[in-house]
């Protein structure tokens, strides 16, 4: 159970998740005290050591100080993990489970600025992982299908407020605001229309966990307080949707455009 000596991880310092877990690392005395440093702080260790800048922004980067050795993504965490609890060398040489774990590790790591944006999006210096279609699409998605599951459960609470609804429709609702939004952002700046998309359905999907949250006191829930709820919670998301329109450089009509196709959806529903 030795601290893995003379190795640094490179992380990407706007990145919470990764901030949180390499800060374990050391913490926990599984990396030196001085075993992290952040990317945009890291020029002359990877200058020296040779580390691919681009794969280093896609993957969380261990360098070997004293061989000058790198290892990218899961390799990283497991060298890592498997120096502390040496029966993971087991688990990790199953090629089953180092496929999976790879491909879910590149799922957050290629959407994580559109899961948490950093506060400047256009300096050069970011940590910013390359752009995967792919992984984009998937992102997209999987949170269009989560948010609708979550919705059609929560609209039952809603009822006879608004008419009873079913999965299917929720997920037009949400595919058709996807549609709406794609052709505001493609006459406003085609270039961003993945990185908006991204970050919309980031919105979507929180709000969706909240209004899971509450429907975990389901029992105590009538129609009017559900309709309290379910309007703080749009409330909450248009506030955050103003922000990251911010982040983007992107004008106010793609909150405009937002708000409008809800306010047509109300309309139809009632």
């Amino acid at each position: 159970m030795e601290t893995l000596k003379d190795h640094v991880i490179l992380y990407d310092n706007e990145c919470p998740m990764c901030d949180l877990y390499t800060n374990a690392f050391v913490k926990t005395h599984m990396l030196d005290k001085d075993g992290r440093v952040a990317f945009t702080d890291a020029n002359e260790i990877i200058s020296f050591n040779g580390v691919d800048r681009s794969k280093a922004c896609d993957e969380i980067t261990l360098v070997n100080v004293k061989t000058g050795g790198v290892l990218y993504g899961v390799d990283s965490l497991m060298k890592i993990l498997e120096n502390r609890f040496p029966f993971f060398k087991h688990l990790f040489k199953l090629r089953l489970f180092r496929a999976i774990v790879r491909k879910f590790y590149a799922f957050i790591s290629f959407n994580r600025k559109v899961i948490i944006p950093g506060k400047d999006i256009t300096n050069i210096n970011a940590c910013r992982p390359n752009f995967n279609l792919r992984y984009r699409v998937l992102y997209i998605v999987l949170t269009w299908l989560l948010t609708s599951f979550v919705l059609a459960k929560f609209a039952a609470a809603l009822v006879p407020l608004i008419p009873p609804t079913n999965f299917y429709r929720e997920f037009a609702i949400c595919g058709g605001q996807i549609v709406f939004q794609a052709m505001v952002i493609a006459i406003v700046d085609r270039k961003k229309t993945w990185e908006y998309l991204g970050n919309m359905m980031t919105i979507s999907f929180a709000g969706a966990l909240l209004l899971l949250i509450a429907l975990a006191f389901e029992t105590f829930l009538v129609p009017i307080a559900s309709a309290g709820i379910f309007a703080a919670v749009v409330s909450l998301m248009f506030v955050e949707h103003i922000r990251r329109v911010k982040l983007l450089k992107l004008p106010r009509v793609m909150t405009a455009g937002w708000v409008t196709y809800r306010i047509l959806i109300l309309m139809f529903l009632l």
